[in-house]
Formats: structure tokens, C-alpha cells, sequence
């Protein structure tokens, strides 16, 4: 069995604005990362009863699903087929994603494969296929997070329509300043998230603030950083971090909106939210790690990206 490893993702800037037909970022992060195995243990038998029912609802439900290699698939079933990954769950990191990208990779007989040039027909016809299979974890899925997760490159996000490969800024090693990640201690379900998102749009106000402050600086944010203008991007993501401490109260954990609010106010650092938020981990932005660091030392943080 081909044991090909596929990487968790960050979406870097988007979360939301990407559901509303706008502008995202996302980028591979290898530190975590999952594989499809064999003979499932008891501590993977978990696991292995999702996969099943993954395979059932690809059976049943998906209409445009390639042609898949269904001998593999129920011979592996056989062989107590599961998916070993680090990824943690309910963090938005895309732990479905990587699962679905792997699923793909394995079983698809006539694949479009990630080393292959990726014109815009094919990365497009890409995500759709994987927006229908991960709608089995999400409800609606917009199949950048298996896309990502497939493809391990950086991936900018214009539309629902127009998605293309792109480049990180140069990371500089000894950079003082970073973007980190924080471990909030719990675990949250993106549905129950994104369900209550849709419901907030019904909002007047909550509406008007997407369409005309969130997503503009969301754009913003994504263009000066992929421009390397770091500073003005300083400017931007304290905005943006700003207007999601005031409208997204319940994606943000109750015990670190102090936290969030302590970062803006002393221009320290700023947080964003990490996918749908609601738990898992929070997204931070800082132009000194080291006094940050030493500020949230009572938390468990990771550096992703330095400059």
C-alpha cells in the first residue's frame, strides 16, 4: 500500500470571507500530518468505523465522484483499512482535509496528480471533487482544506471560481517576528460553526460588517503579505483582529477574549481566528516572538512562519 503522507493546512486569512464567494490564503503545515494504513489496532478502531462510513456516504450520496478503484477499497476494508495521523481534531488545521486528500490520492483510478502542471480547469475540477467529499464532515464544504492538504503548496483563493498555486514571502530563520499558533485546550465542530455563521449573516449589521469590513481586510492582509509589506500588514491584521473580537464573541473561547483584547491594546500581538473557530487554536501575529512569547508563556504556542 502506497502509505503517501498528506500535511495538515492553516488558513492564514479567509476564514468565512471564502464561504461568502472572497478572498483567502491558505498554506500546507507539516509539523502535522496523516496516512492512510493497514491492520487497524484497537487504539485505531475509531478511526477505521469513520472511514467506513466515509466509504458509505461516497457510495451512496456523491453524484459526480470519479471513478474510484472499488476492488482496492473493499480489499482494504478487509485489511481493516484506517487513517493514522497526528492532526488534531476540532483545531482547523483540516484534519478531514488530509483525510479526504489522502482518500483521493489512493483510490482514484484516473487522478489528477500533484506533481502534474496544474492548469486552472484542473485545480478547479480539483476542489469541486473534493468540496463533495468532504461535505460528509462539514455539510458544505468548499474543498480548499483537501485541496491544500493534497496539493502541499500555498494556495490563494480570489472566488468560489478562480483559486491558483502561489508562493510564500522568503521566511527569514532569524526573523524576530512570526506568525504562531496557540492551543485554546479544546476541540470544536466546524458544522455547529459554520451553521452558526450563516445564521449571523441574517443579521443586517453582521452582514454589512462582512461584506464591507471583514473581507476588505481580509483581501488587504493577504495582498501586503504576499507583497512582503510586513508592517503595513501590522496595520491591517490588528484591524481585522479587532472587528473579529467584536463580532465573532461566540467563535472566539470566553476565557481568551481578555487575551485577545490585552494583544490589541498593547500592540503586542493580534490574533485571528484558526479556521472556524469556537476552540482548537488561535492564530497570532507578532513583530517580537520572543517578548510575546514570554508574555503567553502559560500557554502552548507553535511558530509556523518567521520574518
Amino acid at each position: 500500500m502506497n502509505n503517501s503522507f498528506f500535511s495538515s493546512k492553516i488558513l492564514l486569512f479567509g476564514e468565512y470571507s471564502i464561504v461568502l464567494n472572497s478572498f483567502g490564503f491558505a498554506i500546507p503545515y507539516n509539523l502535522y500530518k496523516g496516512s492512510l494504513k493497514l491492520n487497524a489496532g484497537k487504539k485505531n478502531k475509531d478511526s477505521q468505523k469513520k472511514i467506513l462510513e466515509f466509504i458509505e456516504y461516497l457510495k451512496k450520496k456523491v453524484k459526480n465522484l470519479p471513478d474510484l478503484d472499488w476492488l482496492s477499497i473493499n480489499k482494504d476494508k478487509k485489511n481493516n483499512l484506517f487513517f493514522e495521523s497526528n492532526i488534531p481534531q476540532g483545531y482547523g488545521l483540516g484534519s478531514s482535509g488530509a483525510l479526504v486528500a489522502a482518500f483521493y490520492d489512493r483510490y482514484v483510478k484516473d487522478k489528477i496528480s500533484s506533481e502534474e502542471k496544474l492548469t486552472k480547469n484542473k485545480l478547479q475540477k480539483l476542489k469541486n471533487i473534493f468540496s463533495e467529499m468532504e461535505s460528509y464532515y462539514h455539510g458544505e464544504s468548499s474543498g480548499i482544506d483537501p485541496l491544500n492538504c493534497y496539493l502541499g503548496l500555498p494556495i490563494l483563493i480570489k472566488s468560489q471560481n478562480e483559486i491558483q498555486v502561489t508562493k510564500m514571502p522568503e521566511e527569514k530563520a532569524l526573523g524576530y517576528g512570526g506568525i504562531f499558533i496557540l492551543d485554546s485546550g479544546t476541540s470544536s465542530d466546524t458544522s455547529s460553526m459554520v451553521s452558526l455563521f450563516f445564521k449571523k449573516m441574517e443579521d443586517e449589521n453582521f452582514n454589512y460588517m462582512m461584506k464591507n469590513q471583514f473581507i476588505k481586510y481580509s483581501k488587504t492582509c493577504i495582498n501586503e503579505f504576499l507583497n512582503g509589506d510586513i508592517n503595513s500588514m501590522f496595520n491591517s491584521i490588528k484591524i481585522l483582529s479587532e472587528i473579529t473580537l467584536k463580532n465573532f464573541q461566540p467563535m472566539i473561547p470566553n476565557k481568551f477574549t481578555k487575551l485577545w483584547d490585552e494583544g490589541i491594546r498593547t500592540d503586542n500581538y493580534f490574533f485571528k481566528l484558526c479556521g472556524s473557530g469556537g476552540g482548537g487554536f488561535l492564530l497570532g501575529f507578532t513583530l517580537d516572538l520572543e517578548r510575546t512569547f514570554e508574555n503567553l508563556k502559560d500557554y502552548k504556542k507553535e511558530i509556523i512562519y518567521k520574518f
